[in-house]
């Protein structure tokens, strides 16, 4: 199963010290902190969308907070005046409908594929949000319409376009989720290139929260059994050191000694 949410927007190559505190506070899983920072700033279009797209991301990992998460939606959708705004705002209408499906919480299928393409419609292909609506419709794709080549080329778009705009942390997810085609399709050397990539990027960024999926990823892959036992008790140690975040993961972990 796959799990992702924003993609790299909240790294702060500009040294703001607000979404430095943000960023800080998200890849530590820490989602309703990062999101009240910016409570104050509920009346711009960024920051709203930003907030919205936090408590989207708490739901897809923690699997509470629909509720908040819907709320700061409509507000966000609310104060979009532009194209790029509303198409933004769509774009995670999308994936929170897309997670809710996916989780078993509600079908939301209708509502997420009719929402991506209201932000295909509205986004520019060149935009800089374009990327992060490929590889949700990727995910789209893949999970809910079990059609991996369509997965496939949505993700390599996603790939193109956040190497362009250096969006490491998108980057990082779509190595994982083409390597995850790969792996499906018995192709390991290419499945294991990927998942490290997404390690590393991860691990560079400090998106801990987003670090023991992609060791269990990464050990999934692993032939020797040895390296694949030692990965998988390091992401355990994460998960739990997060309190059992993302929760879906659980299954896959070893349990604690």
């Amino acid at each position: 199963m796959a799990h992702t949410a924003m993609s790299g927007q909240g790294t702060n190559a500009g040294d703001d010290p607000l979404q430095t505190a943000v960023w800080r506070l998200r890849s530590r899983g820490c989602w309703a902190d990062a999101a009240a920072l910016l409570d104050r700033h509920a009346a711009d279009p960024a920051a709203a969308l930003q907030r919205a797209a936090l408590l989207g991301e708490r739901c897809l990992y923690t699997e509470q907070g629909w509720a908040e998460a819907e709320d700061a939606l409509r507000a966000a959708e609310a104060v979009a005046h532009t194209d790029e705004e509303r198409g933004a705002a769509a774009c995670e209408r999308g994936q929170l409908a897309y997670a809710a499906t996916l989780l078993r919480v509600r079908d939301r299928v209708d509502e997420a594929r009719s929402a991506f393409g209201r932000a295909a419609a509205l986004i520019a292909p060149g935009a800089g949000a374009r990327a992060l609506l490929d590889f949700r419709r990727g995910l789209m794709a893949e999970n809910l319409a079990d059609s991996p080549q369509a997965a496939r080329a949505a993700y390599r778009r996603a790939h193109a376009g956040a190497t362009a705009r250096g969006d490491a942390l998108l980057v990082s997810f779509t190595w994982r989720q083409l390597a995850g085609l790969s792996l499906r399709e018995g192709e390991l050397a290419e499945a294991r290139h990927g998942f490290a990539e997404s390690l590393r990027l991860r691990e560079e960024l400090g998106f801990l929260v987003g670090t023991a999926p992609a060791l269990v990823s990464l050990a999934e892959a692993e032939p020797e059994p040895e390296v694949s036992a030692r990965l998988r008790a390091e992401a355990g140690r994460l998960f739990r050191l997060l309190g059992g975040v993302p929760t879906w993961l659980a299954g896959a972990l070893p349990a604690a000694a």
